[in-house]
């Protein structure tokens, strides 16, 4: 495959990766590359951890945190350093020749980091994660999401929000890069927080951290630490239909269908709704001055951090 002024080895294209629809790699690697103008705003300089399925969703996958050694030119790197001690290379993708090598090595999924380079330690977007806790929660999941929307909106933040592809829905909040993971993590708390208050009814919407006393939808927070990935919007996910996580308007998430939502279907739905996260990343705004307004302390300024900080 030719992509620009590159050529991208592709192998096995007929190799089935999702045998109840019968979408295979060459599928998945198109689906892609069709829609990479879409996808790369998501992606692009971004640490990005390959999550493996090389005999398709039936079969074992493996994460792949470290890019191999022998990559094309065309794929960023960044070294990264844990806590632990431990250091890897994450591969980095930021144009549409390595989205296609990335698909091509079985990556069914896009997983990436909440921040990019230059400096990873800060988070350029608050999630708000809806999960649900058990079956049939569907309908909790949509209500909970318009008053996180309720919330967001009186704080002044932009909120977009997406299925996530497998059972609950992602609301994401664009911000400057001015604070770490912890800070934005806090706030994250709060914002989940005021929800649970603002549902008033734990077997609809919980913040409860342990998994055995919830009931309702975890409206979880847990997603904005150091190193969490997420599946990115248009990420397809490695479930029988081949669903994906699709951007929504906010006036459709009232009577949502994730279902609707999958690899065979994302051309003919870009092409009735267009891009919901379109210009998304051009509304960036500062979480600092909005500390206070949820009742808690402003972060105090923190010295720039390097890329590879622990």
């Amino acid at each position: 495959m030719r992509i620009g002024n590159h050529d991208i080895p592709i192998t096995n294209p007929d190799k089935v990766f999702f045998p109840e629809v019968g979408v295979t790699k060459g599928d998945l690697i198109a689906y892609y590359t069709g829609i990479a103008d879409l996808v790369l705003p998501h992606v692009r300089e971004r640490p990005f951890q390959m999550k493996r399925f090389p005999n398709g969703i039936d079969a074992d996958f493996f994460h792949q945190k470290r890019v191999p050694a022998k990559h094309p030119d065309y794929v960023g790197e960044i070294p990264v350093s844990f806590p632990s001690g431990h250091s890897t290379v994450f591969a980095v993708v930021s144009n549409a020749a390595a989205l296609a090598w990335v698909a091509n090595l079985a990556c069914i999924e896009l997983h990436t980091w909440h921040s990019r380079l230059p400096d990873i330690e800060r988070p350029d977007y608050l999630l708000i994660d809806l999960d649900p806790t058990t079956d049939g929660q569907w309908e909790y999941v949509r209500e909970i999401a318009l008053v996180v929307r309720d919330v967001l909106d009186e704080l002044g933040l932009p909120s977009f929000p997406k299925t996530s592809g497998a059972t609950g829905l992602h609301i994401l909040t664009p911000i400057r890069p001015e604070i770490s993971f912890p800070h934005v993590r806090r706030f994250a708390k709060a914002v989940a927080e005021e929800v649970g208050r603002r549902i008033g009814d734990q077997t609809v919407a919980t913040t409860t951290w342990k998994v055995a006393d919830r009931k309702g939808v975890f409206v979880d927070f847990g997603q904005n630490a150091r190193d969490r990935t997420i599946a990115t919007a248009y990420s397809v996910r490695p479930v029988r239909d081949a669903r994906v996580s699709a951007p929504l308007h906010w006036d459709e998430v009232a009577t949502v269908d994730p279902s609707r939502f999958t690899l065979q279907t994302m051309a003919a739905r870009i092409g009735e709704a267009g891009d919901p996260m379109a210009g998304m990343w051009r509304r960036a705004v500062s979480l600092t001055s909005r500390f206070e307004r949820l009742g808690i302390e402003p972060p105090a300024s923190e010295p720039d951090s390097a890329s590879t900080a622990a």
